[in-house]
């Protein structure tokens, strides 16, 4: 009795804390891993937070807010052990591109409503979990996904070249806007453009070639990783010291972070209206499900290597909660990064005490070391964002897409397409759509095959592709697709035909091997079906048919319109109860 209570323990607590798996469980291994992930993540999030509350519109201090009580949050709540929540490139520019035609960006009413837009995508988020939503994740392809990624990258690089070169620019929501702009105002600050440039230099050399010197010197990947994930914070400081001693912010007008606010947020609750939901609902929803199918892939990615469980819901719930911890504490939308969760991954970490460190951390930086990014110019923090976004551009993806399905590439080259031209909503809303008629088209018409006995065995298979037996008043089809509203039409008409085209049937047998689901549309056209086979002398069998539908059958007078004993366990079974062959044929 004691042992099964030991064995039932884990799973219970998992089902009502996952986090308690690894806090009662916490092994003295795990520390050097989790102090080394959570020291190398917190190097890492400190300049990006920054950087991407600046792509947002927001001030930079809310981007570390951001990395403090949501990643505690997630940690206690989320069930993927390496996942990094934080700030987001992608989520950032969607807070921007839709809170713009609300208000100014920086204004007091802008932080308001982003503020807000935090709190609504949480609540969004938990109240997905709590009805079990987590499946809405696979409204987005993975085609869709590629294609809003890429475009979105490269409207956050060509919004950033204004803040590179220092050109006097408005903020502009679409790609094409933005080019228009930039070749109509190019009068770029020579000294701004100098650094900018500079920056990005850098953080392109820090990658791989600097990984590849590293391990040529002989340093561990433990050594590596600190140190070539280090580069962006180097970087920030050698730029503000740089800006600093040269007095390039008052004599060559070098824009800069300036003063940041010293000391941890204030928990307070954002205006929450019902003119401000209905603004921001259409909003809250697509970062909603654009943040969560990035996060639970990043995270589906990383349990699967290390053989641990993930579940979207309670994940769906983490991410909610950690969003309205950051409405709370004054910070933007959050999600898990792609690169970060990588990072902390490889640099060690373990469970989710990796997050709570680095939290703990940025709460340093935060209440003590704020004074020193004053002289930190907002050229280099441009450039770890247009780095970050060009590391997300997936060509790779795209070009294998292209060559797998040319329908998928056509899916993802009109979110491409929408993203650049209409903005990132519109975008993600046109790919999906694209996607959800892409599977309407599939399954429309149901591909259906003509089988054979193969050799004198009990295995069937495709006519148009193997040598089998075919008997002359039987005729044998096997359907490749559930049945429901949109295809059973379709269907009807294809399997008449086949029967027009062949006078000598007496027997169609259909073969449901492939069927997975039969809706109420699709039942009423198979009892209408065999009726008109009837009519016309042509007996309609079924086989192989899943239990599933045999039970969803019998609730209905379905079988009992189809003659005695023409449901067959298989094809094979079917052709011996039928063996009545006039004539034999093969096919090749």
């Amino acid at each position: 009795m004691d042992m099964n209570n030991r064995e039932r323990a884990p799973s219970d607590r998992r089902r009502y804390l996952p986090s308690l798996d690894w806090i009662l469980n916490y092994r003295r291994a795990d520390l050097a891993g989790d102090c080394t992930a959570g020291f190398v993540v917190a190097v890492m999030l400190a300049p990006q937070g920054m950087a991407y509350a600046l792509l947002a519109g927001l001030p930079p201090e809310m981007g570390l807010y951001s990395s403090i009580l949501p990643l505690i949050i997630y940690a206690v709540l989320g069930t993927s052990r390496a996942l990094s929540v934080g700030p987001m490139a992608v989520i950032s520019l969607m807070v921007a591109s839709g809170l713009a035609p609300l208000a100014a960006a920086g204004s007091d009413r802008y932080v308001e409503l982003a503020l807000s837009l935090a709190l609504l995508v949480g609540m969004i988020k938990i109240i997905m979990a709590l009805l079990r939503f987590g499946f809405l994740a696979d409204l987005l392809s993975h085609a869709v996904i590629s294609g809003y990624t890429s475009a979105a990258a490269l409207i956050i690089i060509a919004d950033q070249v204004r803040h590179l070169l220092g050109l006097p620019l408005p903020r502009q929501g679409v790609f094409y806007q933005s080019i228009t702009g930039l070749m109509g105002g190019w009068q770029p600050n020579v000294y701004t453009a100098c650094l900018g440039l500079a920056s990005v230099g850098f953080l392109l050399i820090s990658k791989d070639p600097l990984r590849r010197f590293l391990k040529r010197l002989g340093l561990s990947d433990g050594q590596v990783v600190p140190l070539v994930q280090g580069a962006p914070l180097a970087l920030v400081a050698a730029a503000a010291v740089w800006v600093w001693g040269m007095g390039w912010a008052d004599g060559a007008g070098v824009a800069i972070v300036g003063t940041l606010p010293r000391g941890l947020p204030s928990l307070d609750l954002p205006s929450f209206s019902a003119d401000i939901v209905r603004d921001l609902l259409p909003l809250a929803l697509a970062i909603s499900l654009v943040s969560f199918t990035g996060s639970i892939a990043v995270a589906k990615s990383l349990t699967s290597r290390r053989r641990q469980r993930l579940e979207a819901n309670w994940e769906l719930l983490g991410l909610g909660a950690a969003n309205v911890g950051a409405a709370l504490s004054g910070g933007v939308a959050v999600t898990g990064g792609l690169s970060r969760s990588l990072v902390n991954s490889a640099a060690g970490a373990n469970t989710g005490l990796a997050s709570v460190i680095t939290a703990f951390l940025i709460a340093i930086v935060v209440l003590f070391f704020t004074p020193l990014f004053y002289h930190l110019p907002r050229a280099a923090l441009a450039a770890i964002i247009a780095v970050a976004a060009a590391r997300i551009i997936d060509l790779r993806t795209a070009l294998h897409i292209w060559r797998y399905s040319k329908a998928d590439a056509a899916s993802l080259g009109a979110t491409f397409l929408a993203v650049l031209v209409l903005g990132v909503e519109q975008g993600i809303a046109i790919g999906v759509g694209a996607s959800l008629l892409l599977l309407l088209w599939r399954t429309s018409t149901p591909r259906v095959v003509e089988l054979g006995r193969l050799d004198d065995g009990e295995l069937f298979r495709s006519v148009a592709h193997h040598r089998v037996r075919t008997y002359d008043p039987i005729l044998i089809l096997r359907i490749d697709e559930s049945l429901y509203f949109a295809n059973a039409n379709q269907l009807e008409r294809q399997l008449l035909n086949e029967v027009a085209e062949r006078p000598q049937i007496d027997h169609l047998v259909l073969v449901f091997s492939a069927v997975n689901y039969v809706d109420a549309s699709a039942l009423e056209t198979l009892g209408r079906l065999n009726e008109e086979l009837a009519a016309a002398g042509v007996d309609m069998h079924l086989a192989e048919v899943k239990e599933r539908i045999m039970h969803s059958f019998s609730k209905t007078d379905f079988p009992q319109l189809l003659k005695a004993g023409c449901i067959y366990a298989s094809t094979h079974e079917a052709i011996e109860a039928l063996n009545r062959p006039k004539q034999a044929s093969y096919h090749i």
